[in-house]
C-alpha cells in the first residue's frame, strides 16, 4: 500500500488500520476525496491468500482470509485493484474504497460498491480446497444434537406447562417462554434440516426418520421442503430460477409496490411493517402460495404439488409428487394430536400458549436466517444469461450470532458460506470447511460483522426491490421508485 496519497481536498485524512493496511481517508459526511494509489489489495492483511486471490477488478464489502478467525476481519473492506479510487464514508459512518475506473463497479442507493466477479473458480475447484474429512458424516454425533435439540426444547414445553399459570395475567410470561421455547426449538428444526440436506448420516432411512419426524412435529412438510430448498441451494441469488427469498424488480407491479408504499409511509414504519409481514407470515406463505419464490415456477403449494407450473419448471416433478402427500400426512397428524389436545382439555388456550407461540418464533429464526444470508444492501442478484454457480455459493453471508446461537442453532448463520458451498457437509464440521473456504477464496469468501438485530433492520428498510446496475446482467437492491 502506498504510503501517501495525493488528496485534492483540503480536509485533513484520517488513517485507519484495516485488513488492507493503512488507508488514507476522508471523514467528512458522505464528501469524496480522490486519491491514487498503487493497490496490494490481495497481498496483505485479511486478503492473504492462495493464487486464487488474484482476480482482477474483484472485491466484497466484507472479507474473511488467512489464519484470522470469523470475528477479526475488519468491518466494510473493500479491495481495489486499480490505481484511480475514491473514498467516502458510508451509513455506518466507516470510510470506503469505491472503483472510478469504471470496470465494473456498481455503487447502491447508500453508496457501497459491488464487487465484480471476473473470475471464478469452478465447483471442483472450491471442493478441492475444502479437507476431505469435512464431507464425513458421523451418524452417532448426528444423533447427539438431534438428542440434544429435541430434549432442550422438550424441557422448555415441561417447564411452561408445570410452572406458568394459563391466566391472561401471565401474559409477559408466556410471551417469554414463546421467545425461549421457540428459539430453543429452532435447533431441532436446523437439525431435521440438515437431514434433508443428506448431511446427517450415511444411513439414509434412518435420516429421513429423524429428519421426517422433527419436521413433521414443526408443521414442516419435510420431502416438500427438501425438493424446494435444492432448489434454492442449485439456484442462489438466480432472478429468474432462485427459490425463497427471490426479490421483486423494480418496474413490475410486485416491485413497485413496495417502493411506493415506503415513499408514502416512511422509512421506519415501512422497516417494521415489513419486518413484521416476512418474520411473522413470509413462512407460511411461500409453504402455501410460494410468496418470493421463483418467477418460473408461479404460485407454488408444498401441499398440493400440481400447484404452479407443471411442465420444466415444475417445483414437484414425477415422483416428487407422492413425496409430497407423505410430507402432508406428517404434517396433517401433528395437527390432529393438536386438535386431540384442544378437545382434551376442553380450550384452545393450552395449545396456543404451549405449541402455537413457540412455532411463531421459530418460523421467525427461520426466515430471518434466510432472509440475512442472502439478502443486503450491496449483494447482487443475477440474471439468467449471466448467473453461474460460484457466483449464487459465495452471494452468501456468514454473520455473527454469537456462543449461545451457534450452539442452539448448530451455526447454521455463521457458517452458511461453507453450507451454500456443500450441503451434504455437517455442521460439526462446517468450521472447519470455513476455514478452508477462507483461506482459498478471500476474495469470494464473504462475512459480514454487523450486528445482527442492525443488519436485519437494514436489509427490512434498504432492500425492497433490484433494479439492473447495467453491469453484466447484474442486479442491485434500490429502496427507491424508478424515475418515469
Amino acid at each position: 500500500m502506498a504510503s501517501s496519497m495525493k488528496m485534492s481536498t483540503g480536509i485533513k485524512p484520517t488513517r485507519i488500520a484495516s485488513g488492507l493496511g493503512d488507508l488514507v481517508v476522508t471523514r467528512q459526511g458522505s464528501r469524496a476525496a480522490t486519491s491514487t494509489r498503487a493497490s496490494q489489495a490481495f497481498s496483505q492483511g485479511c486478503l492473504k491468500s492462495s493464487a486464487h486471490s488474484a482476480v482482477p477488478n474483484s472485491w466484497r464489502r466484507r472479507y474473511g482470509g488467512g489464519s484470522e478467525s470469523l470475528s477479526q476481519c475488519s468491518k466494510r473492506q473493500r479491495a481495489v485493484d486499480t490505481t484511480t479510487t475514491t473514498t467516502t464514508t458510508n451509513y455506518e459512518g466507516v470510510p470506503t474504497v469505491t472503483d472510478l475506473s469504471g470496470l465494473g463497479a456498481v455503487e447502491n442507493q447508500v453508496g457501497m460498491t459491488y464487487r465484480s466477479l471476473d473470475a471464478l473458480p469452478t465447483r471442483k475447484e472450491v471442493l478441492a480446497a475444502i479437507p476431505a474429512h469435512c464431507f464425513k458424516k458421523n451418524t452417532a454425533k448426528s444423533l447427539l444434537y438431534a438428542f440434544t435439540s429435541t430434549a432442550l426444547t422438550a424441557a422448555c414445553g415441561v417447564l411452561g406447562y408445570l410452572f406458568i399459570p394459563l391466566q391472561a395475567a401471565y401474559w409477559p410470561a408466556w410471551v417469554a417462554y414463546a421467545i425461549v421455547t421457540g428459539t430453543v426449538a429452532t435447533g431441532a428444526w436446523v437439525v431435521a434440516h440438515e437431514c434433508g440436506h443428506g448431511a446427517f448420516s450415511d444411513n439414509r432411512k434412518l435420516q429421513d426418520a429423524v429428519g421426517y419426524a422433527l419436521h413433521s412435529a414443526l408443521l414442516v412438510p419435510y420431502f416438500s421442503w427438501q425438493r424446494s430448498h435444492a432448489i434454492h441451494h442449485a439456484n442462489t441469488n438466480h432472478l429468474e430460477e432462485g427459490e425463497t427469498h427471490v426479490p421483486a424488480v423494480a418496474g413490475d407491479p410486485k416491485g413497485d409496490a413496495g417502493l411506493i408504499a415506503k415513499s408514502k409511509i416512511g422509512e421506519l414504519p415501512w422497516t417494521v411493517l415489513n419486518s413484521i409481514i416476512v418474520l411473522l407470515f413470509g413462512w407460511p406463505a411461500y409453504l402455501i402460495a410460494g410468496a418470493s419464490g421463483g418467477p418460473v415456477r408461479g404460485a407454488t403449494n408444498h401441499f398440493w404439488p400440481w400447484a404452479g407450473e407443471q411442465g420444466r419448471h415444475s417445483l414437484f416433478p414425477g415422483g416428487w409428487k407422492k413425496k409430497v402427500l407423505m410430507s402432508d400426512v406428517g404434517c396433517f397428524a401433528v395437527i390432529g394430536l393438536l386438535a386431540y389436545w384442544a378437545y382434551a382439555a376442553g380450550s384452545i388456550m393450552p395449545v396456543l400458549a404451549l405449541y402455537v407461540g413457540p412455532y411463531l418464533v421459530t418460523n421467525a429464526w427461520l426466515v430471518g436466517y434466510t432472509w440475512l444470508q442472502h439478502t443486503d444492501v450491496d449483494i447482487p442478484h443475477y440474471a439468467k444469461d449471466t448467473w453461474v454457480w460460484a457466483k449464487g455459493a459465495f452471494s452468501t453471508v456468514d454473520r455473527p450470532y454469537g456462543a449461545i446461537l451457534d450452539f442452539l442453532h448448530h451455526r447454521i448463520g455463521s457458517t452458511h458460506v461453507a453450507h451454500h458451498v456443500d450441503h451434504t457437509i455437517p455442521h460439526y464440521n462446517a468450521v472447519e470447511a470455513t476455514e478452508a473456504l477462507k483461506k482459498a477464496f478471500p476474495h469470494l469468501y464473504m462475512y459480514d460483522p454487523t450486528p445482527v438485530h442492525q443488519a436485519l433492520f437494514r436489509v427490512a428498510s434498504k432492500c425492497i426491490a433490484v433494479k439492473p446496475s447495467g453491469k453484466g446482467g447484474q442486479y442491485v437492491f434500490t429502496d427507491q421508485p424508478l424515475a418515469a
